[in-house]
């Protein structure tokens, strides 16, 4: 008998994160862990009248290719996934790895070749995302890998999720709209001010943000959501920043990174373990040292560290900036093919916008 929560989570997903209506033509990505979800979504998009397409992926193959691939190979972009690019109306991504380290020994150059050579297929949905023409969201299937990665049981790990999501909650939709409606309160509040800085342990950072849209993430794009991002002005970012917690990317930790920008751009990067990695893609295209992004974590279910973006980023009481590619639904400009998002926890520090202290300890106070 299938978990009614998971249930539960591909009725928000189809419903209430996609807004699928009849007609939609939606593309499913999943992995084969992640079946009993994948039944589920499947079933509740029927249901509400979409033309559902399923692409299996296996972590296996995408290892093989970036290990055994010719250069021309790794640069090889299909027509289909040029066509698909413009083709669905909607797309759910659903990761389920089973062995989230299976790319840690890859050549940071050859993921950083594959990434470039995709840039634009990433660009192109970012573009119609903003334009309303393509509605997208990401979420994730509890595995053994996960919960190791969090240093939790597989059952602890599985509450973790749940709880992050509101799951276990009467009504969990009506639980995100008010998280969407707490959201948009701050997002309307950042939206009034220009100059956001950072203090923090080891953080004194300021970035400019007057101008540009301030977007309310409330289970519609990743599920579980509780953020509010924008895109900075790539010139303005000026100060050092130390993140707190490991930032993973393509399966690789690098950890105690600490940056410096001057007038938007990174200057200086070290790190206690993996800097030669964090060079490399710092180095892998001129849009790698600017700033695509800047977000606040407001999930105060989340309060833990736990290894994976899609968590870790919502920590509440923490901000993250992210390397490289914009969203251009804030009016970010920058372009690159690398999207690296870095947490700094607050729960220790504080945020001025204009000179006006909103927010210590974590929490904000508007």
């Amino acid at each position: 008998m299938p978990d009614p929560r998971l249930q539960k989570l591909a009725q928000l997903l189809i419903n209430y994160s996609l807004e699928i209506r009849p007609g939609d033509k939606l593309r499913i990505t999943s992995a084969p862990a992640a079946a009993p979800l994948l039944r589920e979504v499947y079933r509740e998009a029927l249901r509400a009248g979409a033309y559902p397409t399923v692409r299996i992926e296996m972590e296996e193959l995408t290892e093989l290719s970036l290990r055994v691939a010719s250069p021309d190979q790794l640069r090889y972009v299909s027509d289909i996934d040029r066509q698909e690019v413009e083709y669905f109306d909607a797309t759910l991504n659903i990761l389920a790895d089973e062995n989230t380290k299976a790319l840690s020994s890859v050549a940071p150059e050859r993921m950083a070749a594959r990434q470039q050579a995709r840039a634009p297929l990433l660009k192109r949905r970012l573009e119609r995302a903003a334009q309303g023409e393509l509605r997208w969201c990401l979420t994730l299937f509890p595995t053994q890998a996960y919960a190791q990665d969090a240093s939790m049981s597989l059952e602890e790990y599985q509450e973790f999720v749940f709880a992050a999501g509101r799951l276990n909650e009467p009504d969990p939709a009506a639980a995100w709209r008010e998280v969407e409606r707490e959201q948009q309160r701050l997002a309307d509040y950042l939206a009034k001010h220009d100059r956001l800085h950072f203090l923090a342990p080891g953080t004194d950072l300021s970035v400019r943000v007057g101008g540009r849209t301030w977007m309310n993430s409330c289970g519609h794009r990743n599920f579980p959501d509780g953020e509010t991002f924008t895109g900075p002005i790539e010139d303005s970012a000026n100060g050092t920043v130390r993140f707190t917690y490991p930032a993973i990317y393509g399966g690789r930790e690098v950890e105690g990174i600490r940056l410096t920008f001057q007038d938007g751009r990174v200057v200086e990067a070290t790190a206690d373990k993996g800097e030669d990695y964090l060079q490399a893609l710092l180095d892998q295209d001129p849009g790698a040292r600017y700033l695509g992004e800047v977000a606040f974590g407001l999930n105060y279910n989340i309060r833990r560290f736990t290894g994976d973006i899609l968590f870790d980023e919502k920590i509440g009481g923490t901000f993250h900036i992210a390397l490289g590619q914009s969203y251009p639904q804030t009016g970010g400009r920058n372009q690159s093919g690398l999207h690296w998002d870095l947490i700094c926890d607050l729960r220790e520090g504080e945020v001025f916008a204009d000179g006006e202290r909103c927010c210590a300890g974590g929490r904000f106070a508007i």
